[in-house]
């Protein structure tokens, strides 16, 4: 709830504490204000959680974290006029640590100590769902990202049957059907057998794949060799990989956390198991994943949910992909397809505020969320049209890991298929992979 008493000597030690500016110290006199003052000022501040994975296993995502706050809270340094009323925005980010526990513990410090008015967070459900989790409960709007949407949807309990499950939390992201429009158009680029030898964990994401894209790959011809889900963290897969070669899969498909893949295609290499199409989700998507494995990480296939190339732009920053893009490498770091979605939170945050009406009104800003359509860098992202209430399915597009013709850079990332968004274009065919 909001202070109705000012701000106090604690209150000033703890925000000098986070690097906070406190909106009583702005235009309207500094601490020499009258109550009455610091009453208003302290209301028209709003406060905006972001919580991501900057270091553990999921760090590859949190990478362009920097740069992207940094134009968030550039573009937001005005402030936003809602209803009448100018607000400060103050933006907190935290480290999920890619754990879950810590992900829920900072979401729920977020919450009640720093009573944030609305919750950002990206990247894997090892992040995002718990801090979905700890937002519905609290009655504190949330937007997320970057977990494929039926590990968001239905890995933090909704049924097949719910069309609205959650009254606070919303989320853009592929899913199912964009993996599966996506490899039954980049797989037929390379000739193969149709045996597909897969690597789905027993966590969220695999779950959920298993349950839903091995169905449909099905369907379309492919045959599925599944040696079981696996734990995350398992550090021999001997038998996954003999049971691989055993079948003669041509193909090899993976939704792991990045140390697994990287400990699994090493062994695999070892012992010999090569397929001709490695497509692998969850991991890969950077180019410090890949440049990590090296030589066996070059033709690597992968999916993008953005790359400079989209034709879009942020609504907040005005910035395109294009410009997204070469910013961040002007940085002295290589494009990472993380920069679009990320931006594109704070797009949806700034957007979602104003519709409210009341951005201190929480089920108002929820209910904003219902019919919210706003432009971001992977595109228009429009609440209310399905796949349920609560979410946008967003494309996700194929490419391949290729050696980079740009001496500042070993690896670059090609896309080889657009089914999800003919607007973005291809740039080669996929290859066959060569150890």
């Amino acid at each position: 709830m909001e202070s109705t008493t000012g701000t106090t000597r604690r209150d000033l030690l703890r925000a000098a504490g986070l690097g906070l500016t406190l909106p009583i110290l702005g235009a309207c006199g500094g601490l020499g204000s009258s109550d009455d003052n610091s009453k208003n000022q302290a209301k028209s501040a709003l406060k905006i959680g972001f919580v991501s994975p900057r270091t553990g296993a999921a760090a590859g995502f949190g990478e362009p974290d920097a740069y992207v706050l940094e134009l968030a809270k550039k573009a937001l340094a005005s402030g936003l006029a809602i209803g009448g009323t100018q607000y400060d925005i103050q933006i907190l980010d935290r480290d999920s640590q890619s754990n879950p526990q810590r992900s829920a513990q900072v979401a729920n410090d977020l919450i009640n100590s720093d009573q944030v008015d609305l919750m950002l967070t990206t990247s894997t459900p090892e992040t995002v769902n718990p801090v979905s989790d700890a937002c519905e409960a609290a009655g504190v709007p949330c937007v997320s990202t970057v977990v494929p949407w039926e590990a968001w949807y239905f890995g933090r309990g909704a049924k097949e049957t719910d069309k609205a499950a959650y009254k606070f939390t919303y989320h853009f992201c592929f899913g199912v059907e964009q993996f599966h429009n996506m490899y039954t158009h980049e797989w037929p680029q390379v000739p193969t057998n149709k045996k597909v030898g897969v690597m789905w964990p027993n966590d969220s994401d695999g779950n959920a794949i298993r349950a839903a894209l091995g169905p449909l790959l099905k369907q379309s011809g492919y045959t599925i060799v599944d040696p079981g889900a696996y734990t995350d963290g398992t550090n021999d897969f001997s038998a996954q990989i003999a049971k691989f070669k055993a079948e003669n899969c041509e193909i090899f498909n993976a939704f792991p956390i990045p140390p697994d893949f990287a400990t699994f295609w090493r062994q695999a290499a070892q012992q010999g198991y090569v397929p001709k199409i490695a497509q692998i989700a969850k991991t890969g998507l950077f180019p410090s994943q890949v440049e990590a494995l090296g030589d066996i990480g070059i033709g690597l296939a992968g999916g993008a949910y953005w790359t400079p190339t989209y034709p879009y732009k942020s609504s907040l920053t005005g910035v395109d992909s294009k410009g997204l893009g070469d910013g961040y490498q002007g940085t002295g770091k290589q494009w990472n397809q993380q920069l679009g979605p990320s931006l594109a939170l704070f797009d949806v945050a700034a957007a979602v505020l104003k519709a409210s009406g009341n951005p201190k009104d929480k089920p108002g800003v929820a209910n904003a969320m219902k019919t919210l359509s706003v432009d971001t860098p992977i595109g228009k992202l429009e609440w209310g049209k399905g796949p349920n209430a609560n979410v946008v399915a967003t494309p996700i597009l194929g490419g391949q890991w290729i050696k980079s013709a740009d001496p500042k850079y070993k690896v670059d990332f090609v896309l080889v298929e657009n089914s999800s968004d003919p607007n973005v274009p291809t740039a080669a065919k996929l290859q066959e992979y060569k150890a």
